[in-house]
């Protein structure tokens, strides 16, 4: 796992507010694992010019917590295309509200299956150089 900011654009940017804490107050795991799906499936829809599903998360682990009024900034990547599949990696940033320095607080492997109008498995269209950035 990397320590640097990613170099492309993002595909999410949202600001954590009181609403997502846990009781504890910080902001729930859950709605960033949310927000992360949202990023990838973004990307998805994107590279599968039409609707995707989410089939699986891997690797996810929080590294650092996210704080009310963060700025949270969600990087989405391709990593692999299947006949009807896409990996795409998601890393999750936070930015203290009135900060300039970005820490990663978590990324996961998302995987999705790109679906015809019935909701079956479909074929990933061929990809062009803009739809893997």
């Amino acid at each position: 796992m990397s320590d640097a900011l990613p170099k492309h654009n993002p595909a999410i940017r949202t600001i954590a507010m009181p609403a997502d804490t846990n009781p504890a107050g910080d902001i729930f795991g859950g709605w960033l694992m949310a927000q992360m799906d949202l990023a990838a499936g973004n990307t998805a829809a994107r590279i599968a010019r039409g609707r995707s599903a989410t089939i699986a998360v891997d690797g996810i682990q929080f590294l650092k917590p996210v704080y009310v009024g963060d700025e949270v900034t969600l990087f989405a990547e391709l990593e692999s295309v299947g006949r009807t599949s896409m990996k795409i990696r998601v890393e999750a940033w936070r930015r203290a509200r009135d900060g300039d320095e970005s820490e990663k607080v978590t990324d996961a492997l998302f995987t999705f299956v790109a679906l015809d109008q019935r909701g079956r498995p479909r074929p990933v269209p061929a990809l062009t150089r803009t739809d893997a950035n």
